[in-house]
């Protein structure tokens, strides 16, 4: 998934939402731009930090997934070498097929 513009995304909405809060509240325009970049720095780290912490339990679940896999192409190669086993045992008569 693509989170690459999710930091700058929020910080526009943040930014657009506290533009429109500060021409209704009617503050003066120093006022306003200091707020405006307090609220665009804020929000670009919350963003963020929200973006690594996404991509951390991604990895998380992309290593269980791996392990998850091996083991069950372990258990999937331990069951055909034990077919083979079994096959070449009755072939050769060592195993018997309950006919004693």
């Amino acid at each position: 998934m693509n989170r690459k513009n999710l930091p700058m995304v929020l910080m526009l909405l943040a930014g657009a939402i506290t533009c429109i809060i500060t021409f209704i509240r009617d503050y003066a325009m120093v006022e306003r731009l200091g707020i405006l970049l307090g609220v665009l720095v804020l929000f670009y780290l919350l963003g963020s930090i929200l973006v690594w912490t996404l991509n951390y339990f991604d990895m998380q679940n992309e290593k269980k997934r791996k392990e998850e896999g091996e083991v069950i192409e372990k258990e999937a190669e331990e069951t055909a070498e034990g077919r083979e086993e079994t096959a070449e045992d009755r072939e050769e008569g060592k195993v018997s097929d309950g006919e004693e």
